[in-house]
């Protein structure tokens, strides 16, 4: 099958989770899963890839986020994104629950964003974001401020489609 043929019948099934107590209790608008999404949206209408987005905000509560991404693998899921979680605080686990479930780490999306990022903002080297695939779901775990999702999402999304096609078997690259 051609990347084409695959793209033309692939429907790309995405989950937005974000982790927050506050926002799950309506404490306050939850603004980092909703730019993840309008990240997510821009990218794949314009590449004219059909697509279904859901969003969530859940408590920080590893077990659940936990049972989430197993669901997510278990459902055939292609892209979960969680937002919030990634720092050093007592509330911030998400890292351990995904290397748990993560089959194959690719740490060097993440490695680069901290790098570049943290040469102009020392905070950012303190991000524990991970990214990986747990079967041919592909897991990313970014921090919870829009600022870093904006950040993020750029650099994530100039290897999405080629993962995807890399997740399928399907070859993309030229034959000589």
């Amino acid at each position: 099958m051609t990347k084409e043929e695959f793209k033309q019948n692939k429907k790309l099934k995405i989950h937005v989770i974000t982790l927050s107590d506050r926002a799950s209790r309506g404490e306050y608008e939850d603004l980092s899963g909703p730019e993840t999404v309008n990240f997510i949206k821009n990218y794949f209408t314009e590449k004219d890839w059909i697509f279904d987005i859901d969003l969530e905000i859940i408590p920080d509560d590893a077990d659940l986020l936990e049972k989430k991404l197993i669901s997510a693998k278990s459902n055939k899921t292609d892209i979960v994104i969680t937002t919030g979680g990634t720092g050093i605080g007592p509330r911030d686990f998400t890292p351990e629950v995904a290397k748990k479930l993560i089959e194959k780490e690719i740490p060097g999306i993440m490695e680069n964003i901290r790098i570049k990022y943290g040469q102009f903002i020392p905070n950012a080297l303190l991000s524990r974001g991970v990214a990986g695939v747990m079967g041919q779901t592909q897991l990313y775990c970014l921090p919870g401020s829009v600022k870093a999702v904006k950040e993020y999402m750029v650099e994530i999304l100039k290897t999405l489609e080629h993962l995807i096609y890399m997740l399928y078997g399907i070859d993309t690259h030229n034959k000589h």
